[in-house]
């Protein structure tokens, strides 16, 4: 749900969008609730052999906050630690099939959990805690380790929230990103994104540097 709930106002997928226009389409494949294992079986569907390597500058793996969920609260979601870690490896290989190299792969882990914001989140829908941070934190460091053993950039969000001792004005519920969560993950991304996109050319020429008086001289 964190990334597909990336294109709403302030959402970091939409600010990504804004930086790339008319050079590059964000496209969200952001699926809310699922897992890795889940994720594993459609990817396929999602990138093809065909729509790949030559039209894909970079792709995005962003899973880890519903694996992460406590087994005997929401087996549904849960994934064990090493399936989880065992699932990133089996998409970097998929994309890396399809001939999408490891230098356009950014993992993302799960950001932090703020439980009392979550318990209340919980509670509401007659639930008990689902979740925990520390738990959380174990499926960031796999996916981390993930990262380095593929040979991907990974951008550890659960470690570089929780620099700010209170962490919970990233997250809207506590689990879930807030605006100012959106503008972390949106500037931490783009750092890593910047030198991949920003020498790509512009879509067609500026509007000023369109020959008006032939315009399929300079559009076509």
């Amino acid at each position: 749900s964190c990334f597909q709930f990336s294109f709403q106002e302030n959402g970091w997928g939409a600010s990504l969008a804004e930086r790339l226009v008319r050079k590059c389409d964000v496209v969200n494949r952001g699926l809310s609730g699922y897992n890795t294992r889940w994720a594993k079986l459609i990817l396929p569907q999602l990138i093809t052999k065909s729509t790949a390597a030559e039209s894909t500058v970079a792709v995005t793996i962003f899973f880890g906050a519903n694996d992460s969920a406590l087994k005997d609260l929401n087996p549904k979601q849960h994934v064990p630690l090493e399936e989880y870690a065992a699932n990133l490896k089996s998409m970097i290989q998929y994309l890396k099939s399809v001939d999408i190299t490891e230098d356009r792969i950014i993992l993302i882990t799960p950001p932090p959990l703020q439980e009392a914001a979550w318990e209340k989140e919980c509670l509401a829908k007659g639930e008990k805690l689902n979740r925990r941070n520390a738990t959380t934190g174990e499926y960031a460091q796999a996916c981390v380790q993930v990262a380095r053993d593929c040979g991907t950039d990974v951008l550890d969000l659960w470690t570089l929230m929780q620099k700010n001792q209170d962490f919970s004005s990233y997250l809207s519920d506590g689990l879930h990103l807030s605006t100012k969560g959106n503008s972390f993950l949106a500037g931490q991304l783009w750092s890593r994104l910047e030198k991949k996109l920003s020498a790509l050319p512009s879509l067609l020429p500026y509007w000023r540097d369109v020959d008006h008086t032939n315009p399929e001289a300079s559009l076509l």
